[in-house]
């Protein structure tokens, strides 16, 4: 890169043009300053690029604003490696520069050196030419130069094209740090970063290489100049953009080549657009990485789901070209049906199982066993298993389907209810105590409740936690299954049925002997058997007396209760049995119609065995009864 102030020796100005040129800035003085960094011209369109590739709107709106987000991170993060090492770049240029600037030891006097001649030109005779003085004469002739008019021409023609925006041919010559030196009639800096569209991997083969560039800065007093062949890219691609936008439309079938792929997606080359595959837009089933649908440089039909033309986001679906599976699913899997499927997916809430490719149900935890308690289904299930489910609901609009594991195993509370029928004495271990009782363990996830009014017959529990205790084997009777509502009631008290086998051999009209236990104001309790007790109330002690005989002997007012009537606390008597209640565990007695009917009968008896039988009058058969004694 030369000035027009170059002044060079008459060796140099005698030297043909296209040597001269060869070894630039070789007597100029000004040339000793650096290339200015391509950093200050330098925009980073690869940041710009990945925008645009990762612009969809719509359903993935959020994962194009992801996908800008991570590519712009890592443009800027390429830029910033490629601005460093173009600095770098431009600080080696500046010294080969300064190295064409340096002094050369002036050669010996007289000495005889050998050359090798590179180029050979002169103008043609009678040819008119540009020449400028140098302001020395010689031997009487005015010296001038036909070099510098050559230069300064030069440098006016990258002046107006740099001006004007225009494209220039030039030649790598040399492979620096941070970018390439190409020969345009000057020597230019062109930055790695402004090579292409992305960060070139490698730029070590270009040398001797023709490209077409544009001068992005140029400072003539200087002799610094930067070129970009990416800014010629750009409006290539721009160009090529805009035509492609006019075409494109949403529904539309396109042709493209997967140009990366990512944890969300895959951008798809249109033809000058990027457009994004969503993960959820590769396939009907389940993806566990865009990469085992579509790899990169792989070329795919696409259909163009969404289109921002103002934005120039493209959404692009895949899995639309295909058959939608839920399009019959209704009628392949109704409600009911039982169906075998694949567990894909295990969460906190239950498992989910794949039917077919692009059909998943959710099992719920609470629909995977019938008498377990799950803490989690990944106790109970695995990913890649093969399970019998049963179809809940299905909703194709929704693209949900509820499934069912225990549905498709029989209930086994159907099976309780046959293998423990009501009356069915059990054994189990308490494996709960609440305030109203204890749950008992009946088998391996049946539990049973004994409540606290089915634990004694005649003690009453306050306090479940002093009669079990957890882990201790209780013996209960079944007494009643619910299975729809998943309950089974137990009783301890009902397996030792004392009333019920006392009521199974007695019946209403019966004389029976009881010893009186307690005497209370309404009555007297009679013990009948062990834990069995009956009332017989004062209205079946005695006859009722008159108003005017006064109040009845047997009636104290203050004071322990000594008796009633006849009857006293520890003897034993007769009672006749007026009332039984087995569902209330009660029985009426009745002293004063027993006294009467066994009066009755030995009357009879005594009739029948006296000889004038039918002249004898109850006090006949009192005296002989009391003469007996």
């Amino acid at each position: 890169m030369f000035s027009d102030q170059d002044n060079l020796s008459n060796a140099a100005a005698a030297a043909p043009a296209s040597e001269a040129e060869s070894t630039p800035n070789s007597a100029h003085p000004e040339t000793n300053s650096t290339v200015e960094s391509a950093a200050e011209q330098d925009v980073p369109l690869a940041a710009a690029e990945h925008a645009d590739a990762a612009g969809a709107s719509g359903d993935v709106a959020a994962a194009h604003a992801t996908a800008e987000a991570n590519q712009e991170a890592h443009a800027a993060d390429a830029e910033s490696a490629a601005t460093d090492e173009e600095a770098a770049g431009s600080e080696e240029m500046s010294k080969l520069l300064e190295q064409y600037d340096e002094k050369q030891e002036a050669a010996a006097s007289n000495e005889v050196i050998e050359v090798k001649v590179v180029a050979y030109t002169r103008p043609e005779p009678n040819s008119t030419i540009e020449v400028q003085r140098t302001g020395e004469r010689k031997d009487g002739f005015t010296i001038l130069s036909y070099l510098k008019v050559l230069r300064r021409r030069m440098w006016e023609k990258i002046e107006a094209a740099f001006k004007a925006k225009e494209t220039l041919t030039g030649k790598v010559v040399d492979r620096i740090k941070g970018g390439l030196v190409v020969d345009i009639g000057v020597r230019a800096f062109l930055p790695g970063s402004q090579y292409d569209l992305r960060p070139a991997q490698n730029l070590d083969n270009l040398t001797g290489t023709d490209l077409q560039v544009r001068v992005t800065k140029l400072n003539r007093r200087r002799g610094n100049v930067v070129v970009s062949r990416r800014a010629l890219l750009e409006e290539e691609l721009h160009a090529k953009r805009a035509a492609l936008m006019e075409t494109l439309s949403e529904g539309q079938i396109v042709r493209g080549h997967v140009k990366n792929v990512t944890e969300y997606g895959a951008f798809v080359d249109l033809g000058g657009i990027d457009g994004l595959l969503h993960l959820t837009d590769l396939s009907w089933g389940r993806v566990k990485h865009p990469s085992d649908v579509v790899k990169p440089e792989q070329e795919v039909d696409v259909i163009i789901l969404k289109f921002d033309k103002e934005k120039q986001r493209v959404s692009l679906g895949l899995k639309q070209l295909m058959a939608d599976p839920w399009a019959g699913a209704a009628e392949k899997y109704p409600a009911g049906g039982k169906v075998k499927g694949k567990i894909v997916g295990v969460v906190d809430y239950g498992v989910f199982v794949e039917l077919e490719q692009g059909i998943e149900g959710l099992v719920h935890v609470s629909e995977m066993s019938w008498n377990k308690k799950i803490q989690h289904p990944s106790k109970v299930a695995k990913v890649g298993e093969e399970v019998d489910v049963v179809v809940l609901d299905i909703k194709p609009s929704d693209r949900r389907v509820s499934l069912g594991i225990k549905q498709a195993q029989p209930d086994p509370w159907l099976l309780i209810a046959e293998k423990y029928p009501v009356g069915t004495v059990v054994t189990g271990k308490v494996r709960n105590i609440a305030e109203f009782g204890a749950f008992v363990e009946i088998e391996d996830g049946f539990d049973g409740l004994v409540h606290v009014g089915d634990v004694s017959w005649t003690g009453r529990v306050k306090n479940p936690h002093e009669v079990f205790k957890k882990g201790e084997d209780v013996t209960a009777k079944v007494l009643k299954i619910d299975p729809e509502n998943r309950r089974v009631s137990l009783g301890i008290k009902q397996v030792n049925d004392i009333w019920g086998d006392w009521f199974k051999q007695h019946k209403v009209g019966q004389i029976v002997k009881g010893k009186v236990s307690r005497i209370a104001t309404f009555g007297a309790f009679v013990e009948l058997g062990e834990n069995i007790e009956a009332l017989c109330h004062n209205t079946e002690i005695e006859e009722r007396k008159r108003r005017d005989e006064g109040p009845s002997s047997f009636r104290p007012t203050t004071g322990p209760l000594k008796s009633a009537g006849p009857l006293e606390p520890g003897k034993e008597y007769d009672f006749k049995i007026i009332k039984i209640s087995p569902e209330t565990r009660r029985i009426g007695l009745s002293y004063r119609a027993a006294v009467k009917q066994i009066e009755r009968k030995e009357i009879e008896q005594y009739r029948s065995t006296s000889k004038s039988s039918s002249t004898a009058t109850i006090g006949d058969a009192l005296k002989t009864k009391l003469s007996a004694r």
